[in-house]
């Protein structure tokens, strides 16, 4: 079985999601956190390499995805979709740019699409510009964001300046139409010299159209919504069988928690509707004594009440805080000490037995993934933004939902460590 799409994603919570939707739609579907594991893992029609390279400097995230592309072009991907956050998480260093420069120099292509866009979460991309709902990115509570903060709506320009390539946009009168005047406005402007393009999008008809305007491209980039559209299209071609598959996952009847480490407003938001019936523990970076200190009194306080059911640790914060924090420490240093302390209890509290995990936000689950020594997982089918479940393989498994920081119902986490506790069939 050749392998049609080889899937690079920036962090693990988007890897997980687009497995997921792949998973859902029968589409057999392999996940590493390591590219070198790609040739001893079974064949499948999608692999996904998900590594934590969002905001580490922009020529290690270009190394490290050029090494997971290298592996799944080695295993015979036709199709090479670089994964990303559909508030197209950035600074003016990359890391979108530099990484989608080197990768489509790998595949000898002379253009691509980048399609953030996700409908379900009410991200969407129109005349070039990027909306969070109703508002501009620049508007949204991501201008707070402590790493990645998008002040710049206009993602023509965002990405212009992470690359030497020529950024054009595909307009939404276009892509709604698609077919041949889109096709033909990409082959016109490619010849004046544009190579990258910024879709419109704001329906999933829209993410069809585009999604066959690329088909037969080498390399694609955006956030996961998209790929839902390629299955059909590589039916049609002949390259993937029409009987669906199917992906059970075990039942897990261990102690749960939730570890938290986004500042997004919906991680704020899902822990207070978490504390209304279960006990949540916040660990204040900006006051912190050490690390030492805050682990210990964490897992005191874990074994107390675990005793009961689920409860939830968080270094999360209002930006408030998030500033009180970043003045005591960097803004890296900040960052970076929230997730030893999420990761070390992560491998304490597995030690202790707890086995269902919800982790929220990318970095702390590729810290807490990391420092459970995990590199390989089985992925459960997609329930809807930021909630989809995995487990790992062996007699012991461990579940897991690694979740975005700004996805996911407010209500999620205790019904989704409660349904670990079911068989995924």
């Amino acid at each position: 079985m050749q392998t049609i799409m080889g899937v690079i994603a920036d962090d693990l919570t988007g890897g997980m999601e687009t497995a997921s939707m792949f998973v859902a739609l029968g589409v057999g579907c392999g996940f590493v956190t390591r590219p070198e594991l790609v040739a001893s893992s079974a064949p499948e029609p999608v692999m996904v390499v998900a590594q934590k390279t969002r905001v580490i400097p922009a020529a290690d995230a270009t190394r490290q995805c050029a090494s997971a592309a290298e592996a799944l072009l080695g295993a015979g991907a036709r199709q090479l979709f670089f994964k990303y956050c559909a508030t197209f998480d950035s600074t003016d260093e990359g890391n979108i740019g530099p990484v989608t420069d080197r990768l489509l120099e790998m595949v000898g292509e002379d253009r691509t699409l980048f399609c953030p866009t996700a409908p379900a979460a009410g991200r969407t991309v129109y005349n070039g510009h990027l909306f969070v709902g109703s508002e501009l990115v620049s508007d949204s509570p991501k201008r707070f964001d402590p790493l990645t903060p998008m002040t710049d709506p206009d993602l023509v320009r965002v990405l212009q300046r992470q690359t030497r390539a020529k950024v054009g946009f595909l307009p939404h009168r276009l892509v709604r139409h698609g077919g041949e005047p889109l096709r033909g406005y990409v082959e016109e402007a490619g010849g004046r010299g544009v190579k990258y393009w910024i879709a419109d999008a704001i329906y999933d008809e829209d993410l069809a159209a585009l999604a066959t305007l690329a088909a037969d491209w080498r390399l694609v980039t955006g956030n996961s919504p998209i790929v839902q559209h390629f299955p059909p299209l590589w039916r049609e071609r002949g390259w993937l069988d029409s009987a669906p598959r199917k992906q059970a996952l075990p039942a897990i009847k261990s102690p749960g928690i939730v570890l938290a480490g986004s500042c997004a407003e919906r991680t704020l938001e899902q822990l207070a509707a978490f504390e209304q019936q279960r006990p949540v523990l916040r660990i204040d970076i900006a006051s912190a004594d050490g690390p030492e200190a805050a682990i210990g009194e964490s897992l005191a306080w874990a074994r107390q009440n675990l005793v009961s059911g689920p409860v939830a640790i968080a270094t999360s914060a209002a930006p408030d805080g998030v500033s009180a924090a970043q003045a005591r420490l960097g803004r890296e240093g900040a960052a970076k000490f929230a997730e030893e302390i999420l990761s070390r209890l992560a491998g304490a509290l597995h030690e202790m037995g707890v086995r269902r995990f919800v982790v929220a936000g990318g970095e702390t689950s590729g810290a807490v993934v990391e420092r459970l020594g995990i590199d390989r997982l089985r992925i459960g089918a997609y329930q809807g933004p930021g909630v989809a479940r995995a487990t790992t393989e062996g007699d012991d498994p461990i579940g897991l939902c690694l979740k975005s920081g700004k996805l996911g119902p407010v209500g999620m986490f205790l019904p989704t460590l409660e349904s670990m506790r079911r068989a995924e069939i």
